[in-house]
């Protein structure tokens, strides 16, 4: 339990206790690109945005960031997915059903319910903490993020997830995901209990 509790320290304060899983190319691309694009689905999304969702996507985005790890994290949480640009200029879908578990490399997140999906693990990358992850529609099994071969191409149905995560409460957090393989120019899971 002694050795549990300093492994999940030392993930939690952002040293690294097992090796983390080395990035896709193309989703460290994605990331190095997160304030592009994350501001250009932004003007989109605010200038053309029905009231309701705009205002949701305030509230999404309200509040600076915390010590975003620690075992309080751990639990079931409300998740609602805003999608901006793309498609449409944005989207704000209702709440469903996720879930964090504290484990040895990092701390492991899961979207459970909903027609979309994901599940990956969030670890401290450069300072910042980085979700990792697969998602996938609610009838595919997707394979983990670090076995996917050098080949793999988002479908539409299984794609690489990557995602800033900041927490700006006990009650609230956030997952932003730059260039998402499918839909939209930018997503944000935002998270309350």
């Amino acid at each position: 339990m002694r050795l549990f509790l300093a492994s999940l320290t030392a993930v939690l304060l952002g040293q690294a206790a097992v090796a983390q899983v080395d990035l896709r190319a193309d989703d460290a691309a994605r990331l190095d690109r997160f304030t592009q694009t994350a501001g250009a689905a932004l003007l989109q999304a605010l200038a053309s945005g029905a009231t309701d969702d705009v205002a949701a996507l305030t509230t999404a985005l309200g509040g600076a960031p915390q010590v975003a790890l620690d075992q309080d994290l751990a639990g079931d949480w409300q998740c609602r997915t805003m999608k901006l640009g793309g498609m449409t200029n944005l989207v704000v879908y209702t709440q469903f059903k996720c879930r964090f578990t504290l484990q040895s490399d990092g701390v492991a997140f899961e979207k459970l319910t909903g027609s979309q999906r994901t599940k990956g693990v969030i670890t401290y990358r450069d300072g910042r903490a980085v979700y990792v992850g697969m998602g996938f529609v609610a009838d595919a099994t997707p394979p983990d993020y670090g076995d996917l071969p050098a080949t793999f191409v988002s479908d539409g149905r299984i794609q690489t997830n990557v995602a800033l995560f900041e927490r700006v409460s006990p009650t609230r957090a956030r997952l932003m995901f730059p260039a998402p393989a499918v839909e939209s120019d930018f997503d944000i899971l935002e998270l309350t209990r």
